[in-house]
Parts: structure tokens; sequence; C-alpha cells
């Protein structure tokens, strides 16, 4: 059931999952207010920008756990790194946006508290172009600068209120469980899209949010019929699935032909400008979400009969995207003689990008070849040294032939460089580390992976390992400081839940 936002609409990303999960939580609690309050002064109290990054950043520290969450360095620098983009132009000041994949093949994209957006994997993979899937993320910054959650989330109804208590007591369940229980966070996404048709902006909130997503979008080089090609996509579809629940999408989903026109309008006024062109990295990230959205073996198949097509009847960059992708999934399947014939055929004609090199090196570390899967390694990262998922790949690389100091060298470089963006590198440099007999260490750098991922309580319990483990009476001081920092980051957080579950 293809959908454009969401607010707190999977809003509530794990808060919901584990909300779920707990008894006399009624879906009515998780739904939308349908109007915008005034942006008074109770609003800015309640729901100030501070407290509503803290909310998200809460909520995402159990998303992490969900098993639709996809984990994936390539994914998470390219759709970052367009939203940043688009956000750089977004009216009134640059808003804090983090991108993240969702593996579902709902056409949807989702804004949460504190400018976390969450994109699903079936949106990449049916937009037909980047300017539509930049179309989209830039409707949902829109959200993110009108305060369309806190100012939602802020109403004063009952509905509004219970909402905000379920979802501070799942996540306060979930820190008195240690944050560590998995089970807490099973088919979180799932659950979510079965009371999505619940949810949903104002009519004229998604307005607002078309016209700023409309302005970034032209203002950062993209086509501005981007959106109107999206918007129709989507309406398209909302009709070809009536039959299958369809129709209560949209009866909900405030898509409507007078806000498409309002779109089709504004973007006949834009002044021409020169056309977008496509990034191969968008090619290669769409085969990729192609291949990882399947679930099982029926989307299996079809993703792979989608992606021999498409192999078959287009050519340059796309071509090579498509046999890209049946690559990638015969190395899922372990089948690295497939992966192989398929990765020299993207190669083809000279044919090459940083996913192909990212890719030939777990094959190379998959045929357990560690000197070639390094070789392959430095090559990609001296052609090219923006791409954190090379860069990783190279850092296993040492650490699969046992050079961890060089390991240690190059990851505490990159760390300066990516290290808010790639909290994983803490935590190979903690595996670098403990290899090397730098126990102390490697628990220290593997607390600072959990508390940039937000599971404290785990931070809190490597940090007392380091400690008891040094005998340095000043390192053991530094330990106890950042032990502190923890716990305090901790109570700071539970207190922010638990205002919120108090209404």
């Amino acid at each position: 059931m293809p959908s454009i936002c969401s607010i707190a609409k999977r809003g509530a990303i794990v808060g919901l999952s584990v909300a779920l999960a707990m008894p006399a939580l009624p879906i009515a609690a998780w739904a939308q207010p349908i109007g915008l309050p005034s942006m008074g002064a109770a609003s800015a109290t309640e729901l100030s920008p501070m407290l509503e990054r803290s909310l998200g950043e809460a909520i995402m520290a159990q998303g992490r756990r969900d098993p639709t969450y996809v984990d994936d360095s390539e994914l998470s620098q390219y759709l970052t790194t367009m939203g940043r983009k688009l956000a750089a132009y977004a009216p009134g000041g640059v808003p804090e946006v983090e991108m993240f994949g969702v593996r579902d093949p709902e056409i949807n994209a989702f804004a949460m508290p504190g400018g976390f957006i969450g994109v699903n994997t079936g949106l990449i993979v049916s937009s037909g172009s980047e300017s539509e899937l930049a179309a989209v993320l830039a409707h949902e910054i829109g959200h993110v600068v009108q305060r369309h959650i806190a100012r939602g989330m802020t109403q004063q109804n009952q509905n509004g209120m219970v909402m905000l208590a379920s979802l501070a007591g799942a996540l306060l369940a979930a820190l008195a469980g240690g944050g560590g229980n998995l089970a807490m966070g099973v088919a979180a996404f799932g659950q979510a899209a079965a009371i999505n048709r619940q949810l949903g902006f104002s009519r004229d909130a998604e307005r607002e949010a078309d016209r700023a997503g409309l302005q970034m979008l032209t203002k950062a080089g993209y086509d501005a019929e981007g959106m109107a090609q999206m918007f129709g996509r989507l309406m398209n579809a909302s009709r070809l699935n009536e039959g299958a629940g369809g129709g209560s999408w949209a009866s909900t989903h405030p898509l409507s032909i007078e806000r498409m026109s309002d779109v089709q309008n504004r973007v006949r006024n834009q002044s021409p400008v020169a056309r977008h062109v496509d990034s191969d990295d968008f090619w290669y990230v769409r085969a990729k979400m192609r291949v990882v959205q399947g679930r099982d073996a029926v989307s299996l198949r079809t993703a792979s009969q989608q992606l021999q097509d498409e192999a078959q009847a287009l050519s340059g960059v796309r071509r090579s995207a498509a046999y890209y992708g049946l690559a990638l999934q015969a190395y899922l399947r372990n089948n690295l003689a497939e992966a192989e014939r398929n990765w020299n055929l993207a190669s083809a004609d000279g044919r090459s990008s940083a996913q192909l090199a990212k890719l030939s090196v777990d094959i190379a570390l998959a045929r357990k070849d560690y000197p070639r899967a390094l070789e392959l390694a430095q090559a990609g990262t001296k052609r090219w040294p923006g791409h954190r998922a090379l860069g990783i790949a190279y850092a296993q690389a040492l650490q699969s032939v046992g050079r961890h100091a060089d390991a240690q060298e190059y990851l505490r470089a990159k760390i300066k460089q990516w290290g808010s963006d790639e909290p994983s590198l803490y935590q190979m440099l903690a595996q670098s580390e403990d290899r090397n007999g730098k126990p102390v260490a490697a628990r220290r750098d593997q607390a600072r992976y959990y508390v940039m991922t937000g599971a404290y309580a785990a931070a809190e319990s490597q940090l007392q390992q380091a400690r008891s483990m040094s005998t340095d009476f000043y390192e053991q001081s530094q330990i106890d400081v950042q032990i502190k920092e923890v716990k305090d980051k901790l109570a700071e957080e539970r207190q922010l839940l638990e205002r919120f579950k108090s209404g």
C-alpha cells in the first residue's frame, strides 16, 4: 500500500514494536491528530527542538535493533548525502536530518521526531529517477522544517496525549530490559504498516511539506518534475491496489487531485534549469535494494527475474547495475562462482563503480583469499576515498591478514573523518585492539560505539569491565568520568520518557 509520508506513522518506529507487544495499548492511541494547532508557548515548552531530538534518538536506539532496519553503509551514505544536500536549501534554516533504510516493499518514507527519516526499500526500487526519490525525501524534510511532528504530538487532545504516553512507556520498558532484548524489535515495521491507515497529516500540512520540498528539490539541482512524477506514480499505484486494500489507504491519505494539481502548477511555474542527470550511485543502490528487500523465495525469484530483464533490455550504467544486483544476490546465497560471473558482466566495457569494487572485496573475503581482498580494497579506497563502505572493507581486509596495528591506525584516521556517521568504526577498532592485547582500550571503544547507537546500559557495562581491568590510576579516573557521563545520559533519557509517559 503506497504512501508518501507518515509522522508518527511509523513515527514510533521501535517504540511501536514494543508497544504492540505490550497489553492495553490501543491502536487508537497512535492516531495522528488531523489538525495542526497553533505554535504557542505550550507546544514550544512541551516539545522543544532539543527534546524532540532526544525523543527521536530514544526511538532510534531501539529502532536499530529492529529486523527490518537496513544496516548498510552504502545505503546510509547515499540517503544521508542526498538528504543533507536537500536540507541545505530548507526554508527558514538548515534542519538536522538523518536518513535510514527500512526493508519493506511498500512505497513509503516517514519522518520521526528529531529529523530522523525512514526510507523504505520499496520507495527506492520504485523510483524511476533520482529526482523522484529526492522529491519524497524533500517532502519529508518539509515536515521536519515545519515541525509538523512536534505540532501534532503536542496537540492538547486525548489521543495525542495517549499516543505520547504509549510511546514513552514502550521505550521505558525497553530501557528497563537494558535495550538488549532483540525480541522487542521483531516485526516493528510490519506492525507499523498495519496501523498506517489510521495515521496521517492534515491536507494543509501535506501542502506545506510539498511546497517546502519543491523549493529544496529545485535549489539542490534536481528536476522539479520528479515530484509530480512520483505523486502520479503513487496515485496510480493506489488505484491499482484498491481491490487489495488500497481503497482504505486512499481514503485516509491526503494525496488528492487538488494537491496533485497544486504541485503540477508550481512545477510549470519553475524557471527552466539544466536537467538533472541521475548519478551512477542511484542505479547501483537501487539494484542493491531490490535484492535486500527480498525476504522469501518468491520475492527473491521476482527480484532475480526483474534484474535479468533489465540486464537484457537496458544498456550502460543501468545494465551494469542490473548485473551487479544479480552478482550481489548470488554472493548472498554463497554461490561465489555465479557472483563472479555476473560481476564480470557488470564490469564489461571498463564499467566501474565503488559498489562494484566493494562487492569484489566481499567475494574475495568469502573465498578466504585475504591477500587478494586486501589488494582490491587498497585499489578501491585509492580510487574512491570518500566511499565509507569501501573504507570499512579495507579495514576488514587488514584485520583478515592479521595486520591489526595497521587496522587501528587506519580506523582512527577514518573515525576523525566519518566517526559521527559510522559508529561501526569504533566497534572494528575495539576488535583490533582486543586482538592486539589492549583489552581496556577495546572496551572503551566498544563503549563509544554503544553510546553512539544509544545503548547506554551496554556502554556502562563495557566501561565497568574496562575499569576493573585497568591498573592505572589516571586511566581509571578517566573511565570513572565516562561512566558518570553514560549514567547521566541514561538518567536524562528516562526522565524525558517519564515526562511524556505522565502526560
